[in-house]
């Protein structure tokens, strides 16, 4: 229970303000929106304990990385900006570096820290952010460095406190974990089994926020479309999107991730049906070749896959579609590739995530054989880049003269330009002033050349 951590919030607020004053920090976030959600909760934390907060490090009293394991690429960054630290903490020995997050999880990540960032003070995994108030207590009152990757899988922390980076828009986590164990992935090692949250929390927690000015709520978690397995009420994340739906006042409702296998109809249906929710399904395909899909573990076929997007869109013909793409994953050879390509001019998405197979310690697809080097798999890359650069274009011109309702999200760059976003995906910027921030307009599309720019209607 968090209730237990409310007498270390207490006590570490009393030594943080004795030592600095008012104390600041400095939160480093990698990887997806569940990461951001979880920064959002540790700040909640730390505002209960006292601190300010800054975006320079050389300003902070405490500084803290959560890290993303998904990518390579992602941990080399993270052990870079750790190493710009070391000067740091030389300077002021009174800081307290944290790291959190997925690569922490992981045994051989906390030991390598451990060993060659002995300037890192606090380390602990994704099952432990509810205990940051004890950790950050324990170092500011003269503890031995603290490396904590115990995990529980079973239970969910209700009441952590939440600091939103932003009032428009807000991150809901409704579950965590994966069941999935897709071959090339290493989220279920890091983040654990599937566990959901009770609707009656989810629901309370999208009132406070709809309540706070929130008017667009992405729903979290590793796969949404499993959510309710495990919870004694009869429920599941169709059923629960309605209930946020009937949630009064105007608002909108996106979700990431869906995984295709457990896509149903009645998610569709519910999506149809539900005014609120926004006409966006993110249905990560990764691959177009069904042998390809069988050793990623995907469980559904390119066939079964496409059949879900042609039901999708007879129910929302305005539906934006947006997926993940892996490209060179071992074993695969360039004719497989090519039915990715071909599935990808078939559905003709609005937007893709891409990557370059990165292969993961400790997951079944680091160990298969990958002959294919990172130069061939570029020019493939190249290729599906191109061919979706086509598509997006297409659509964007298709969006011209259209009249949109959107929603003002932030100032654009260019002064007297506001930024909004569609009930899809589409970004549009036309001329306003920030008074319309957080508010629903209707845009008409007059430009698509790269960034769609709009006039208020």
């Amino acid at each position: 229970m968090f209730s237990e951590q409310l007498g270390y919030i207490e006590k570490a607020k009393s030594i943080a303000a004795a030592r600095y004053g008012v104390p600041k920090a400095c939160i480093n976030t990698y990887g997806c929106q569940q990461n951001v959600s979880d920064s959002e909760h540790i700040k909640g934390m730390l505002e209960k304990m006292g601190y300010a907060f800054t975006e320079d490090a050389s300003d902070a009293d405490f500084v803290l990385f959560n890290t993303c394991a998904v990518r390579e690429h992602a941990e080399d960054r993270v052990y870079g900006n750790i190493g710009t630290m070391k000067a740091l903490k030389k300077a002021r020995p009174d800081m307290i570096v944290a790291v959190c997050g997925c690569m922490a999880q992981q045994e051989k990540v906390a030991e390598r820290i451990r060993k060659s960032y002995p300037y890192v003070d606090i380390l602990f995994g994704t099952h432990l952010i509810h205990r940051f108030p004890e950790f950050l207590y324990r170092r500011l009152n003269g503890s031995k460095r603290i490396f904590d990757i115990s995990t529980d899988t079973k239970h969910i922390v209700e009441g952590i406190p939440v600091h939103r980076d932003k009032t428009v828009k807000g991150w809901l986590p409704i579950m965590y974990g994966c069941d999935n164990f897709c071959t090339y992935c290493i989220v279920p090692y890091v983040r654990g089994r599937e566990r959901s949250r009770a609707s009656c929390e989810i629901l309370r927690e999208a009132e406070q926020m709809i309540a706070a000015g929130v008017k667009d709520i992405t729903l979290l978690g590793q796969n949404v479309n499993s959510y309710g397995k495990g919870l004694s009420e009869d429920i599941n994340f169709a059923k629960l999107i309605r209930k946020i739906n009937d949630i009064s006042g105007e608002f909108r409702i996106r979700f990431m991730t869906s995984h295709p296998k457990d896509c149903t109809l009645e998610l569709l249906d519910a999506m149809r049906d539900c005014e609120k929710v926004a006409h966006h399904l993110h249905l990560p395909v990764q691959c177009g070749n069904n042998r390809v899909l069988g050793v990623m573990n995907r469980r559904y076929t390119r066939e079964k896959y496409l059949s879900l997007i042609k039901a999708a869109r007879s129910r929302m013909p305005d539906l934006s579609i947006t997926s993940d793409i892996i490209v060179g994953f071992p074993g695969e050879t360039y004719e497989e590739f090519c039915d990715t390509l071909s599935l990808v001019k078939e559905v003709e998405y609005n937007s893709l995530f891409t990557f370059i197979y990165s292969a993961r310690p400790g997951t079944p697809a680091a160990e298969m054989p990958d002959i294919i080097s990172r130069a061939e798999k570029g020019k493939w890359f190249n290729e599906l880049l191109q061919a979706q650069d086509i598509i997006g274009k297409q659509k964007q011109n298709d969006m011209k003269g259209k009249t949109y309702r959107v929603l003002c999200e932030e100032e654009s760059e260019n002064e007297g330009f506001i930024m909004g976003r569609t009930n899809g995906t589409d970004v549009i910027e036309f001329a306003g002033d920030k008074t319309l921030i957080g508010k629903f307009v209707n845009v008409k599309v007059i430009d698509t050349n790269n960034v769609l720019k709009g006039t208020l209607i």
